[in-house]
């Protein structure tokens, strides 16, 4: 991007802030409290068979809190500090070793449990009538622009599937079926066990799935990446960048937004755009298969939600980052992640502009309340 282009468009993201709406507080009932049950016994489900609509304010991880959200800042993650860099010279500054630790720290701290490895297992949920070695894991990375995923954080991920858990090296795939074309040559990833997929595209948005939620064209069907449309993969990871974006999507881009390379991003910048972007994150593709008569997850595919903003930026979403907070928050539920993070760490501690009631419907259309969350919706530092 020329430097002129990417000076205005930070001038007119930072006059688009001082517009900003204060929070709309909306209260929805929650139908379910968090539960731990075992899973052991779900049936399987095809996907494609039956759609369903999910039910707001339901339990989707049934191991982890779904309502916490935790982070690190630790400076000693990288080296020094320099912003508005490339990727690869971020990859010069990390400290890959520092990082892991941090995640397991993270780990710990989402699940309550004190043993890395122990709280990695939890974490982590096995599809019932398969192996872990059978399992599919796709990891869904942010390859727009020019902030991307930093290796260590990837590599950790991927190395804790494979020793740790048990996935067969060859089963976990890296994609971004909308950014991702270039994604071995733009962010060739180091310290992947040897096997993991980078997939790029991954064929792209070959598939169709129905759409629910509050989207005006609810139960109407959008594009797809295919391997979730045709129930191929068990268990998502969804790590995404922590960069500014329009009013209109809270003014930030993180888990949620994420998902524009799951499910096409065209209807997201058309008319109830925010309210596609909502409902995708509903989907069974993406949440996990749903009892299509209750509209409850049955076994959840999302079960990891990772920022990693070691670099950030309060404008986007493109532009090389403007800070280095060496921070990474963990959760297991994109809108709650979102909005805590949103409101915690970019306007509460960042000091960046937050479109509030944007960030309140995150909660209130997944049928949480800021009265719900742990604490009121703090971070719980590890």
């Amino acid at each position: 991007m020329p430097v002129y282009l990417a000076c205005r468009q930070k001038a007119e993201f930072i006059e688009r802030r001082k517009q900003m709406k204060k929070i709309t507080r909306r209260r929805f009932i929650k139908d379910t409290a968090i539960a731990g049950t075992a899973i052991a016994a779900v049936p399987t489900l095809l996907i494609r068979k039956a759609p369903a609509a999910w039910t707001p304010g339901t339990t989707v991880h049934p191991n982890v809190d779904n309502l916490k959200v935790v982070g690190i800042i630790d400076s000693a993650m990288t080296r020094g500090t320099e912003t508005e860099i490339p990727w690869a010279r971020q990859e010069e500054l990390v400290v890959k070793e520092r990082v892991w630790e941090g995640m397991d720290r993270l780990a710990c701290g989402l699940t309550g449990l004190n043993e890395p490895e122990k709280a990695w297992n939890t974490i982590f949920v096995k599809p019932s009538r398969k192996s872990w070695s059978d399992t599919v894991v796709a990891i869904k990375t942010n390859q727009i622009a020019k902030q991307h995923t930093r290796s260590a954080v990837m590599s950790k991920v991927c190395h804790t599937l494979a020793d740790v858990v048990g996935v067969k090296e060859g089963n976990i795939h890296i994609y971004d079926a909308c950014h991702g074309g270039s994604m071995p040559a733009d962010t060739p990833f180091s310290g992947l066990p040897e096997g993991v997929l980078i997939e790029g595209q991954w064929g792209g948005f070959s598939r169709s799935a129905p759409v629910y939620g509050p989207w005006p064209n609810a139960g109407e069907t959008s594009d797809c990446l295919k391997q979730l449309a045709e129930d191929a993969v068990d268990v998502l990871v969804n790590i995404s960048m922590c960069k500014g974006h329009s009013d209109r999507f809270g003014g930030f881009t993180m888990t949620m937004k994420n998902h524009f390379g799951t499910f096409h991003p065209r209807p997201g910048h058309r008319r109830g755009g925010f309210e596609y972007l909502l409902a995708i994150n509903q989907t069974p593709q993406i949440l996990g298969p749903m009892d299509s008569k209750t509209g409850k997850v049955l076994f959840p595919r999302q079960q990891l939600c990772i920022v990693d903003a070691l670099w950030a930026s309060d404008y986007g979403p493109g532009g090389e980052p403007n800070h280095q907070p060496n921070f990474i928050a963990m959760g297991v539920l994109p809108p709650v992640v979102d909005y805590v993070v949103a409101t915690r760490f970019r306007a509460g501690k960042m000091g960046w502009g937050v479109n509030m009631e944007a960030a309140a419907r995150m909660l209130t259309e997944f049928g949480f309340s800021k009265s719900d969350l742990p604490s009121g919706g703090h971070i719980f530092m590890v």
